[in-house]
C-alpha cells in the first residue's frame, strides 16, 4: 500500500452488533488515527449488542454512539485489509485485498463473562494486526 496513505480496515460480521463493533473499538483504541477504521454487517441488527458495549466499557473504550452499518461493495473496495468474523460467503472478493477469517464465538445472547473471553482475544488479534500492517 502506498506510503502517503494511511491502512485500512473493515471488520465484517454478521450483525455488526458484536464481534466487529468491539474489533473496530480496540483498533480505533490502540491505533489512533494511524489506521482507518471500519465495520459493516452482511445482515445488520437493530442495535448493538449491549452486553458488548458493557464489556467495552470496563476497559475504557466506548462504542455506545456506534451503529450497525451494512456491508456495501464499495466498503470492501476501500479497504487494504478485510477481516470477516463468521459472515461466510457474504463478503464480496475483490484482488489486491488482504483477507483474514477471525473464527470468534458470536456474543449474542451470551452474558457478560463469556463476552469479556471474547472481547480480550479480539484485542489480542488487534494487537497483532496493527503490528503486521503499520510500517515500523
Amino acid at each position: 500500500m502506498p506510503e502517503d496513505r494511511k491502512p485500512s480496515v473493515l471488520f465484517v460480521c454478521v450483525h455488526n452488533a458484536g464481534r466487529s463493533q468491539m474489533a473496530a473499538g480496540w483498533l480505533t483504541h490502540l491505533a489512533g488515527d494511524r489506521i482507518e477504521v471500519r465495520s459493516a454487517g452482511s445482515a445488520p441488527a437493530e442495535r448493538i449488542n449491549p452486553v458488548a458495549v458493557a464489556a467495552m466499557a470496563e476497559v475504557g473504550i466506548d462504542i455506545t454512539a456506534e451503529r450497525p452499518k451494512v456491508l456495501t461493495p464499495d466498503a470492501v473496495q476501500a479497504s487494504d485489509v478485510v477481516i470477516t468474523m463468521g459472515c461466510g460467503d457474504a463478503c464480496p472478493i475483490f484482488p489486491g485485498k488482504r483477507y483474514e477469517d477471525w473464527a470468534l464465538d458470536d456474543p449474542a445472547g451470551r452474558g457478560i463473562e463469556a463476552v469479556r473471553a471474547i472481547r480480550d482475544e479480539i484485542r489480542a488479534r488487534v494487537e497483532k494486526l496493527i503490528a503486521e500492517v503499520l510500517p515500523r
